[in-house]
């Protein structure tokens, strides 16, 4: 008996022969390509399945010029990403839709600036079909390094000259924001305090305008910076209750940094809505609903953003294998409407 695992691979000529047609027809058919009659087409899938062939990946790129791959590019490190729902979110419906048209991603962080050179090389060197980059911040030299790579940005570039042409998705950050901030005004709030994020991420830029919106005349006190960590949240709501005790509103920048924020309310002897209503960003079910207690928030679709990041290159790559938003036939930034999420903080 034949041992199936040393068993020589299936190739074209034996698929060819049992499909009673040429070695050609056979790689047309394999690699996708055209001009071939359905019954042929048939023919050969049947002696595919027969024979159990596995196209050679390398072979098949030579062919195609495609690898099948997709790099996901988060710019943060390791220890953030893991730590943090959101990434795995997007990662999740990055995910779904790679796998729904047969393509591999490959996960790729940057610890620090030493990686950046790295990941641009890896990039360049053919090995992907395009990138999935997100989480950016305002000084990352990595979209200058990846010029040529057919990219897919996560949030509203904000550096350089990139921002021209970049094709993005996005949530409507402000808009959210502003939505927030006036169920808080609608509650009866006036000493309303924002958490923000990281100053140096466009998302956080923009929840900060949000608020800005609504509040024009706030107390500048009542405005912390933050990193969108609960660590951060702790830190900026100790802050501002110490700066502004009779504070009794707070938008978070995401419902990390709010997590953050609940837990020095309660250490602090404030009462959440009570004394004190808190709002947050993104609703990262189940944290959201699990929160002490369960957390007001601004909903966007991450999973669904992550989806569609993936969806918009693999388009662009089947039309042209360009990179610009105008060679990819996409549109430069596609921004997701928000919904406000009421539950017991606020």
């Amino acid at each position: 008996m034949t041992d199936q695992s040393t068993a020589p691979r299936p190739t074209l000529e034996a698929v060819a022969a049992r499909a009673g047609v040429s070695r050609a027809t056979v790689s047309r058919v394999v690699n996708g390509g055209e001009g071939v009659r359905e019954p042929l087409v048939e023919r050969v899938r049947r002696a595919v399945d027969e024979l159990g062939y596995v196209p050679n990946q390398a072979a098949r790129s030579l062919v195609t010029r495609r690898h099948d791959a997709v790099a996901v590019v988060i710019a943060e490190p390791e220890t953030r990403v893991f730590a943090d729902p959101f990434f795995a979110l997007q990662l999740r419906g990055i995910s779904k839709e790679l796998t729904a048209h047969d393509s591999q991603l490959v996960l790729l962080l940057t610890e620090g600036r030493d990686d950046h050179a790295r990941v641009a090389r890896y990039l360049a060197g053919g090995h992907v079909d395009g990138a999935l980059v997100f989480s950016l911040h305002l000084d990352d030299p990595l979209p200058g390094l990846i010029r040529g790579v057919p990219t897919v940005y996560g949030g509203r570039p904000g550096w350089s000259d990139a921002s021209r042409d970049a094709v993005y998705v996005d949530c409507d950050n402000r808009g959210g924001a502003r939505e927030a901030v006036r169920h808080l005004v609608g509650l009866g709030r006036r000493r309303i305090a924002h958490i923000t994020g990281a100053l140096d991420q466009t998302s956080a830029v923009d929840r900060l305008d949000g608020f800005r919106d609504v509040m024009a005349d706030a107390d500048p006190r009542l405005i912390v910076e933050s990193d969108f960590t609960p660590g951060g949240g702790e830190r900026a709501m100790r802050e501002l209750l110490d700066r502004c005790p009779d504070l009794d509103g707070v938008f978070a920048a995401n419902d990390l940094t709010a997590a953050g924020a609940l837990r020095v309310l309660r250490e602090r002897g404030r009462r959440v809505p009570e004394d004190v209503a808190v709002i947050g960003f993104d609703d990262m079910l189940p944290f959201t609903e699990q929160a002490d207690p369960p957390l007001t928030t601004v909903r966007q679709d991450i999973e669904g953003m992550g989806r569609l990041m993936a969806r918009l290159l693999l388009q662009g790559l089947e039309r042209t294998g360009a990179a610009s938003a105008e060679e990819m036939g996409a549109p430069s930034g596609v921004v997701l409407p928000t919904t406000l999420v009421r539950r017991a903080s606020a």
